[in-house]
């Protein structure tokens, strides 16, 4: 069955064609794969939470480090190395008094690269 809907325009379907019911049952229960994912990305939508990624996966850096390269306040970085934390992005070392944090793995490593090959794409 299909209904022509009554606001055409270039970016909608002209013509309503659901998939089948076989096939939405499928793709909605493809949907837990990326459950999650968007904390990740609301996380990484913080350009500071970002650069704090980046540098951190140049070297390892300490809070004061992190804190005076990116000319903030520490409570500030810590602020957002605990919701990098939380995501389990970071991790950390203690070193006496000094905590030192790293990228947890590479993944995030080469998520932020491929979002960097997109937006050079652009330019």
């Amino acid at each position: 069955m299909s209904t022509v809907s009554t606001r055409a325009t270039s970016d909608l379907c002209e013509i309503f064609e659901p998939v089948s019911l076989e096939t939405k049952r499928d793709l909605r229960g493809r949907l837990v794969e990326v459950a999650g994912l968007s904390e990740i990305f609301k996380v990484l939508s913080d350009e500071t939470r970002t650069e704090i990624l980046y540098l951190l996966s140049l070297r390892e850096l300490c809070v004061c480090d992190l804190a005076e390269v990116m000319e903030m306040s520490m409570p500030a970085v810590s602020h957002h190395l605990r919701l990098l934390k939380a995501l389990r992005l970071v991790k950390y070392r203690k070193a006496g008094k000094q905590v030192y944090y790293t990228l947890a793995d590479d993944h995030i490593v080469g998520l932020i690269n491929r979002a960097q090959e997109h937006f050079e794409e652009e330019r």
